[in-house]
């Protein structure tokens, strides 16, 4: 069995496997993985040399890690440099906790061993970031226990399966932390609970810090992701959410990540009223409801210079909470601005793009 990414054996019609004793093996894919861009090949021999496997949990910051690949086409290449961080979440690729190297990655590494000074296998070299199309100095390994699961999980049963909470979240910054009545920033913020989710059928809410996960402290939003993922499916999980300035402990039962996330975007509709924040809003039209799949919130059609605006708040947004309270409709947000505490920060939670998000919001001392 060989490891690789899956993004080098996607669109191939035929995978040939070359060793260093410059024997040329067919490979057969056994399975691939979109999300964590692991392929598993197969291939007929003997006197198959073996790499050791190692472990990426045991790897500091500042160590020095050596990648073999062939960039351009320069077979056997050997290139070092150091871990530059861990458990680095990408765009698109959150289920995977990074491990950054600036070790020289280029075209043709992709799917190469990335080893310890110790000789081990500790990743699989994936990505680099660039704006020209070579190294930059940010180069991504995949950490092995995450390649040697999805490995196994496709040779057993032929696709991966991942836990899923369900729930949209985001960082919680220093401002947000204030209004929630956190100490310091720390967590990941719900901005949204999906319907039909584990995490609904749990008693989650928009609005919850969750700070520990199966047993596991979250420091960021982040690190939620990857650690959800690995966690079977079907089995209960103990959670920690602050809510209402509080911690709360909750019991979970996680489901299995589904490969398509429906997404809700909001429509703007006619009508306008202001507040003190230098905000036009207007009230939702059934339709529009039915579309976020949400009975509350209001449309932002206008926008001045104020609170509001310095917060992030953009026309377009549809307004859900504000200090942790659902936004039933234009006439009881405007009940809600006036009951704001003067010079303290409140959180806001917007839909926009069609996806949650929370925005702190530093009242204004005066009208």
């Amino acid at each position: 069995y060989v490891l690789t990414n899956y993004h080098v054996v996607k669109d191939a019609d035929e995978i040939i496997v070359r060793l260093n004793d410059r024997r040329e093996l067919r490979g057969e894919v056994i399975g691939t993985d979109k999300r964590s861009d692991v392929a598993l090949l197969k291939i007929d021999a003997t006197d198959l040399p073996v790499a050791k496997i190692g472990t990426s949990g045991s790897l500091e910051v500042g160590e020095w890690v050596l990648a073999i690949g062939s960039p351009f086409g320069f077979d056997y290449s050997a290139t070092a440099g150091i871990v530059s961080a861990k458990g680095r979440s990408l765009p698109r690729e959150n289920y995977v906790p990074f491990i950054q190297t600036d070790v020289a990655i280029n075209p043709g590494n992709s799917g190469g061993p990335l080893f310890n000074q110790d000789g081990e296998v500790v990743g699989v070299n994936s990505q680099i970031y660039s704006r020209t199309g070579g190294y930059m100095g940010l180069s991504f390994a995949i950490p092995i226990e995450v390649a040697m699961d999805v490995a196994e999980q496709l040779k057993t049963k032929g696709r991966v399966t991942r836990g899923w909470l369900g729930v949209l979240i985001q960082d919680v910054t220093h401002d947000l932390a204030e209004s929630f009545g956190m100490d310091h920033p720390r967590g990941a913020l719900v901005a949204k609970v999906l319907p039909d989710s584990p995490a609904r059928e749990a008693g989650l809410k928009a609005g919850d810090v969750i700070v520990n996960f199966d047993g596991k402290d979250i420091r960021s939003s982040s690190s939620l992701p990857p650690i959800v993922g690995s966690t079977r499916v079907g089995i209960d999980v103990p959670v920690d959410v602050i809510r209402n300035s509080k911690t709360m402990p909750l019991r979970v039962k996680l489901g299995e990540l589904p490969d398509d996330l429906t997404r809700v975007s909001a429509a703007k509709p006619p009508g306008e009223q202001t507040n003190r924040l230098g905000l036009g809003v207007a009230d939702l039209t059934d339709e529009q409801k039915m579309e976020l799949e949400t009975e509350h919130g209001v449309l932002v059609q206008r926008l001045a210079s104020g609170a509001a605006a310095s917060s992030g708040v953009q026309k377009g947004d549809v307004i859900l909470s504000m200090n942790n309270e659902p936004v039933k409709g234009a006439r009881h947000f405007e009940e809600l601005v006036e009951d704001l505490p003067a010079g303290k920060s409140v959180a806001v939670l917007v839909q926009r793009n069609g996806g949650p998000t929370f925005l702190a919001l530093r009242v204004p001392a005066s009208d």
